[in-house]
């Protein structure tokens, strides 16, 4: 078995005939004969059909579509696939060939109204056929493309959804994930993020260990930053930043470099505070590279260092370099339009967050209004901010409203809290056998004195 299902046997050669029979109908087609050197060829074809002579068949097939488009009469262009497609037992080979013939013409066709007839004959004759899969896989990309180029960007997405090319065999993993990419894009561009982030999963991480792929490894981080960025989520933003960082091209480009290592850092500290992240941040503050960036390496120092930062004194500090920068090193996009508005917010909730585990390290009780004081936020903000953290199991801490006291609680191992549960236990069970024994010891007096 092949591409082509089974293979049959060939009864007889009409190589010579055909041989002989194509150059007398291109000088019919060429004394504009065009329709009567066509019938010639049909029957032809049907001889070569009915005995398997695939070669002949399929040369037989790509003269006449050549022929209909070297005389520009598309509409016998069209109407010829659709028979010769149509036609009892044709070989498989043959359609191929003829299909792939005709996708050559779709770019050298400039009048758009019949390139877009073309593309719709290809992909309905091929509707169904997995031995041109392929084919209509390209075709189906072209016309999104032309789709998109004339503002249906719904329509576009819708067309290109229509192909599941992860299931294509005979695709290569590149074009495979071109593919894949071109749908994502589109999705993006309609705003669907949920199908993007679907999409994104049908794409394999292990294919862009190969360096002749790493273009597209950049391009689908790109098109994960934007679906990421919507959905506000910091951490994984950084990681893909962290991904295009890692890339050798990105490396030897020292501007790229640079770009690529200002979005890490302040996507990492724009990240809620874990391990995962704790982690990258120590592996981002050891890289040589980050001393060509001076006040993000200091705004990583000043992050890891237990201290509380004042909310004013970090702005004066670093505001103008996150947001407008230099000549020399302009800011990210990270701080820009509305959304960079609202990032902005969350870095002073995460600067906040910050200074709260400071204080859970060095107060065991604290009053809330000497903790908004050194905040700088009122009450209500920090007993909020406060609220969220023990939620989150960051800090360990109890509020007592009436008194306006905030007491901090050492965070246990499990190990610990294992061990003074069992040394507890251990107590408690002492206990009870103290108690029984004094116990029986008093009914053994009482019943001696009786």
């Amino acid at each position: 078995m092949s591409l082509y299902g089974k293979l049959e046997k060939q009864e007889a050669d009409y190589s010579a005939v055909v041989e002989e029979k194509i150059p007398e109908c291109q000088k019919m087609v060429n004394a504009g004969r065009l329709q009567e050197a066509i019938e010639i060829l049909l029957q032809l074809e049907k001889q070569a059909r009915v005995a398997a002579d695939a070669h002949s068949t399929s040369r037989i097939l790509t003269t006449i579509v050549r022929f209909c488009f070297e005389q520009r009469n598309f509409e016998a262009l069209n109407e010829n696939i659709h028979l010769l497609t149509k036609r009892r037992s044709q070989l498989k080979q043959a359609v191929t060939k003829m299909v792939q013939e005709a996708c050559t013409y779709v770019d050298q066709i400039s009048d758009m109204e019949t390139k877009l007839k073309l593309i719709d004959t290809l992909r309905t004759v091929t509707a169904g056929k997995i031995y041109v899969e392929i084919e209509r896989a390209r075709l189906t990309r072209k016309l999104a493309e032309f789709k998109e180029a004339a503002g249906n960007i719904d329509e576009a997405a819708s067309i290109l959804q229509e192909l599941q090319v992860e299931t294509f065999g005979s695709m290569e993993k590149r074009e495979k994930i071109e593919f894949l990419l071109e749908q994502m894009r589109v999705c993006l561009l309609k705003s669907d993020y949920i199908r993007t982030q679907i999409i994104s999963r049908k794409i394999s991480i292990r294919a862009f260990e190969d360096e002749k792929l790493h273009d597209l490894k950049l391009k689908f981080y790109e098109l994960m930053i934007k679906l990421d960025q919507h959905d506000s989520n910091y951490f994984a933003v950084c990681k893909h930043y962290k991904q295009i960082y890692d890339t050798p091209r990105i490396k030897e480009n020292n501007s790229m470099m640079k770009e690529a290592l200002k979005n890490i850092v302040i996507y990492l500290l724009l990240s809620p505070y874990g391990n995962e992240q704790q982690n990258l941040l120590h592996i981002i503050s050891q890289d040589k590279s980050l001393q060509q960036l001076p006040k993000y390496n200091e705004l990583v120092k000043l992050i890891k260092t237990d201290e509380v930062i004042n909310w004013r004194s970090l702005i004066e500090h670093f505001e103008q370099d996150l947001k407008v920068g230099d000549s020399n090193l302009p800011a990210t996009d990270a701080f820009k339009s509305e959304e960079g508005a609202k990032r902005w917010a969350d870095f002073k909730t995460r600067i906040v967050e910050h200074n709260m585990r400071v204080m859970a390290k060095y107060y065991t009780r604290i009053s809330t209004k000497r903790m908004a004081n050194l905040l700088d936020l009122s009450e209500d903000d920090t007993e909020e901010f406060l609220s969220n953290l023990v939620t989150n199991k960051t800090v360990s801490g109890k509020i007592d409203r009436l008194a306006g006291i905030v007491t901090f609680e050492s965070q246990k191992d499990i190990n610990e809290v294992l061990n003074d549960w069992s040394h507890n236990l251990t107590n408690l069970m002492k206990s009870i056998n103290k108690t029984t024994h004094l116990i029986n010891k008093e009914e053994m007096v009482h019943a001696a004195k009786a």
